[in-house]
């Protein structure tokens, strides 16, 4: 699956979202998340076997954080469209000092 693939799926990136913050073991991420432990536990499957995310195994439970490194496939794509946000942005900056 490609990383476009893998976060077409909204669960998966609410998980991402998760991860951001931290590392987070399944249950705190099935009680955030109000999903359940079985759902949870198959996209972060989904997940690790893209690289996306990267488990440790603490005791009896595994910790759950971002791997960042194939995400950036998705940041060169959307490195091409930053030029089109910047100059939106700065015409309504523009927009909005003429109405100050």
């Amino acid at each position: 699956m490609t990383p476009f693939e893998v976060l077409a799926e909204p669960k998966r990136r609410l998980i991402l979202d998760q991860l951001a913050g931290g590392e987070l073991g399944v249950s705190e991420l099935v009680r955030r998340l109000r999903m359940s432990q079985p759902a949870v536990s198959k996209h972060l499957r989904i997940l690790r076997d893209a690289g996306m995310v990267t488990a440790r195994v603490d005791a009896q439970r595994r910790q759950y954080r971002v791997n960042p490194g194939p995400l950036a496939e998705i940041d060169r794509w959307l490195a091409h469209f930053r030029p089109f946000w910047s100059q939106r942005l700065d015409t309504l900056e523009a927009k909005l000092d003429e109405e100050d």
